[in-house]
């Protein structure tokens, strides 16, 4: 029996819907649209990085309080992406994203004009809390791309995703050297609010995919059901997991060798390393056209392969900075090329459930990005930069071998109409 709102209601309602009239253009502009929101968005949640030590000493926090602030972002990141990023799939999107989005902003205020821990803590929870805007928008582009197109659209938007977390800090960075770290969140709170307006504008008003008719614990409860149901959604998750994990063990632990000999490089010249990573997230929005051509099981194969091959010349960084530059765009293309699949894949397995699907998702990237940060900074303090390569290579080895393992046993897409994979 096909789950409410299924594949079927799904297609009879998009043929009543284009009887009303025509159907919305997701012309390139407005993937570039998405593209920006979803970066501008995530890169709140990474902006702290490099103001810590400043934030500590204006509001005359301990060094264990001020680690706090990046703890409490990331779980309110986690906790929006169970409980807001499903009502995507029930509540009309365009209304949900611009809420979203001005909630944000007010979050955001809150944080620039804390002047008590308790303030800034309880401000970058809710930060954190309503920046999984980001998938709502990841769903909502692909629910309005066209099947043969869903894999170059995701690509893009997926892109302008990295391109956020990449640049988040080197931002962050440049802005509080020059008027302070309150800047940071007033300059992004006035972007967020201009990209609220501009989208209520430029969204559709009404979806091709109906709202699926779920009270809010049976959407949540739903989101449950889909992970036992769907092998290729549990199996994707584990890829999502496994990839983050080897992203957030260099991203997390890069800038303490850096810091030290012989290089000893400012904040700014290490968060400019950002700027080298981007060409790699670039690249990799051609999986997107690749998946849409059926090739999703190769572009992931090789692109896992890559990442346990970034890992070689990333070893050699203390001596050669050009290593460290090819480790990077290495690293960053196989990651994001992989993220691109996945979320296509996933998307295509219930287009009316694509939200649900999409922060179910993104909890095991969560999961992932922890982890890789948690066990990067912890092993690096006890056995030193070659040590944390070994654990990078060890998550991106585990990918590959779950790859090869799970290539013929698991098809790439569920026999609906919908995807264009490989069988």
């Amino acid at each position: 029996m096909p789950m409410p709102g299924s594949c079927e209601d799904v297609t009879s309602g998009s043929a009543a819907r284009s009887e009303e009239g025509p159907a919305f253009v997701l012309s390139r502009g407005v993937v570039l649209l998405f593209a920006v929101a979803c970066g501008a968005a995530v890169a709140n949640v990474y902006f702290s990085q490099p103001l810590l030590v400043t934030m500590g000493h204006d509001l005359a926090m301990s060094p264990a309080l001020v680690g706090s602030v990046v703890t409490l972002t990331h779980v309110g990141y986690g906790v929006g992406l169970f409980f807001l990023v499903p009502l995507g799939d029930v509540a009309d999107r365009r209304r949900l994203v611009v809420a979203q989005l001005l909630l944000l902003v007010a979050a955001l205020a809150v944080v620039a004009a804390a002047r008590t821990a308790a303030l800034l803590l309880a401000g970058m929870a809710a930060v954190g809390l309503l920046s999984v805007v980001t998938q709502t928008l990841v769903a909502f582009a692909a629910s309005l791309a066209p099947p043969a197109e869903r894999g170059r659209v995701v690509g893009l938007v997926t892109g302008g995703v990295v391109i956020g977390i990449l640049l988040a800090r080197t931002a962050s960075g440049l802005l509080a050297d020059l008027a302070g770290w309150r800047s940071v969140y007033l300059a992004s709170a006035s972007l967020t609010a201009l990209l609220a307006l501009v989208l209520h504008r430029v969204l559709p008003r009404h979806s091709d995919t109906p709202p699926a008719a779920l009270r809010y614990g049976q959407l949540l409860r739903s989101t449950i059901t889909l992970f036992a149901r769907e092998r290729l959604l549990r199996l994707r998750a584990l890829f999502g997991l496994l990839i983050f994990a080897a992203f957030s063990t260099l991203w997390s632990s890069v800038a303490l060798p850096l810091s030290e000999a012989p290089y000893f490089l400012s904040h700014s010249a290490i968060g400019a390393l950002g700027l080298i990573g981007v060409a790699g997230a670039l690249a990799a929005t051609a999986a997107g056209r690749l998946n849409d051509r059926g090739l999703s099981r190769r572009t992931t194969g090789i692109a896992l392969a890559l990442l346990v091959a970034s890992w070689l010349p990333l070893s050699f960084t203390r001596g050669s900075l050009w290593a460290l530059a090819v480790g990077v765009v290495l690293l960053d293309l196989a990651v994001q090329a992989v993220h691109v699949t996945n979320q296509t894949l996933i998307h295509a397995l219930h287009p009316d459930a694509g939200s649900r699907l999409i922060g179910g998702y993104m909890v095991f990237y969560s999961v992932g990005s922890a982890t890789g940060a948690v066990a990067a900074t912890s092993l690096y303090s006890v056995a030193g930069w070659g040590a944390v390569c070994a654990l990078g290579a060890a998550f991106s080895c585990v990918g590959l071998v779950l790859w090869a393992c799970t290539r013929h046993s698991a098809p790439d897409a569920a026999a609906r109409p919908s995807s264009r994979t490989q069988p």
